[in-house]
């Protein structure tokens, strides 16, 4: 369904607003250049997450808040600690137990998390700049 033709709902706060803190450790762990992003590239972060969840059912952005709530607290049961409390590599390992997880439902929401941090992070033309991408509107045959 085109981008136009969705239903939006704007009086819906932004999904992942409650979620920042986290939201921001899970986006340093998947990309690990998050790191050096200043409170500007932060806030273009989260207008193009918040845009591409705007679009989505506000039962899907409560399925993403649950799942949210689970990453952050499922750590205490492995690491004695919630998410935003675990060293780097414990919460890469924590990320790759979701990536990697015999139940489907999880995987996918992993991968759509994941999808939504890479969006937000190389949406921004200062990081598409960065990798050298220059989307041209003729596809594949701009490189002819």
């Amino acid at each position: 369904m085109p981008v136009s033709d969705r239903p939006s709902h704007p009086t819906s706060p932004p999904a992942l607003a409650a979620f920042r803190p986290l939201v921001r450790g899970i986006a340093c762990t998947i990309v690990p250049e998050a790191v050096s992003l200043d409170e500007k590239a932060w806030a273009d972060f989260e207008r193009l997450t918040d845009a591409a969840l705007g679009d989505r059912p506000p039962a899907l952005q409560r399925r993403l808040q649950l799942f949210l709530r689970a990453i952050d607290w499922l750590p205490l049961l492995r690491f004695g600690r919630r998410f935003h409390s675990l060293q780097p590599a414990q919460r890469a390992r924590f990320l790759a137990g979701l990536e990697n997880h015999v139940v489907q439902l999880i995987r996918s929401g992993f991968w759509g998390l994941r999808t939504l941090v890479l969006l937000g992070y190389y949406g921004r033309p200062e990081a598409a700049a960065a990798i050298g991408y220059h989307a041209d509107p003729r596809g594949w045959e701009a490189q002819r």
